[in-house]
């Protein structure tokens, strides 16, 4: 079992930061950016992956439609790059990738995750319910029980901590784990304009 220390960070910087002397870092946000029409190859087979729950995989858009200012503006910077617009929740999702994007540097301890597939890599048996309901939340907290005490883990949550959100960040840190003991599997292995991986590791 993992011990569980929880802090909130301000931005990607400050995770870098928080985060110095770890071997691991699991981000769930799209790092690698596409350039053009084709979506990422990590997207496509991550949201294959999960089948019903596919909706929980935002393609990660080109790096011109983060520039946009509206939802309206970047829905159309999509389509003349992809041919489709983006989603609300990815346009939402924007300013995170923004500012992981713009780090000058990117440790090699920093990977992207997907903790819903986390969670399906360690307990593949469970027919998962949406997060936010009851049964959802009870069947995550009993598939990280196989890697971390739940008590211990959630019993003194920074202050407005949501638990779905609380739950994805375990499951992140399960995948970094496994990314630190040589033993994650990869999905995708491209490289951006910028030189950056586009992989989901779990």
């Amino acid at each position: 079992m993992g011990g569980v220390e929880w802090s909130v960070c301000a931005d990607a910087a400050a995770v870098l930061d928080a985060t110095a002397d770890c071997v691991a870092v699991g981000v769930d946000i799209p790092i690698g950016l596409p350039s053009g029409v084709p979506r990422r190859v990590c997207d496509i087979e991550t949201g294959a992956r999960l089948g019903r729950a596919r909706s929980s995989v935002f393609p990660a858009p080109p790096r011109p439609v983060l520039a946009a200012a509206s939802f309206a503006d970047a829905c159309a910077v999509a389509r003349e790059l992809t041919g489709r617009a983006i989603s609300l929740q990815t346009f939402n999702i924007g300013r995170k990738i923004r500012e992981w994007d713009a780090l000058d540097v990117l440790p090699d301890r920093v990977v992207e995750v997907h903790p819903e597939l986390s969670l399906r890599t360690l307990a593949p048996e469970v027919e998962f319910a949406p997060k936010k309901t009851a049964r959802g939340a009870g069947q995550r907290i009993a598939a990280l029980a196989r890697w971390v005490d739940p008590a211990t883990a959630l019993a003194d949550l920074p202050a407005g901590a949501r638990l779905d959100d609380v739950l994805d960040a375990l499951a992140a840190s399960w995948s970094a784990g496994r990314w630190a003991r040589g033993c994650a599997e990869v999905i995708g292995d491209e490289i951006d304009e910028r030189g950056r991986p586009m992989r989901v590791v779990l």
